[in-house]
């Protein structure tokens, strides 16, 4: 059985390639998880993410955006003691910060997985090249929602970030042709090719 390279490197990240990466997401928990996921991984790699995955869960409460949205000077504090956290206290004002952004842009369009769908079209999207390990690591689609997000008010969303984001949540397919999972993601949904790098889609 064949994967993505990228995840051979430890049982939990194997995991996470297999049965998460890439998998279409419209659960606003878990989009907030694996955004917010993206945001404590800035300068670090994503290995280090999956394996502190749980210690971030209970410093965020299970990445509930209303409660976190809530959080005040003790809970910073509280999530600074914990045991085998990341010690970086902008990133963890930026998670609280982009919390309440987040419930903002579930009030303006129902949710934030519709949000970020209407830039695809709701289509899974194929750019021409990446299934041949050929992926960039932004390109206009997430320059284009970097620009929104930050619009919006939300920190560490560069267009680097977004793209891991797109990546993880399915809306790009980045799983290499030769990948088990590359097929399988797609089922159910319709999928858009890219030729060429270009928004909007």
């Amino acid at each position: 059985m064949e994967r993505c390279k990228w995840c051979l490197c430890n049982d939990k990240m194997i995991k996470y390639h297999d049965e998460e990466w890439g998998v279409p997401l419209h659960d606003d928990r878990m989009q907030f998880e694996f955004l917010m996921m993206e945001v404590m991984q800035c300068g670090l790699n994503w290995n280090m993410m999956i394996q502190k995955r749980e210690i971030f869960r209970e410093c965020f409460d299970g990445f509930d955006y209303q409660r976190v949205a809530a959080y005040n000077e003790t809970d910073i504090l509280r999530i600074m003691d914990r045991e085998g956290m990341i010690k970086s206290r902008r990133k963890i004002e930026a998670v609280i910060h982009n919390a309440r952004c987040f419930l903002k842009v579930r009030e303006e369009f129902g949710s934030f997985s519709d949000y970020l769908w209407k830039f695809s079209r709701g289509n899974i999207l194929l750019y021409a090249g990446h299934q041949k390990g050929q992926m960039p690591a932004r390109n206009s689609l997430s320059d284009q929602i970097s620009k929104d997000l930050k619009k919006r008010g939300f920190k560490y969303m560069g267009s680097i970030t977004v793209y891991s984001h797109l990546q993880a949540c399915g809306i790009i397919n980045d799983h290499v042709e030769s990948c088990f999972r590359y097929r399988q993601v797609m089922e159910g949904y319709s999928a858009m090719r890219k030729r060429k790098d270009t928004f909007p889609v």
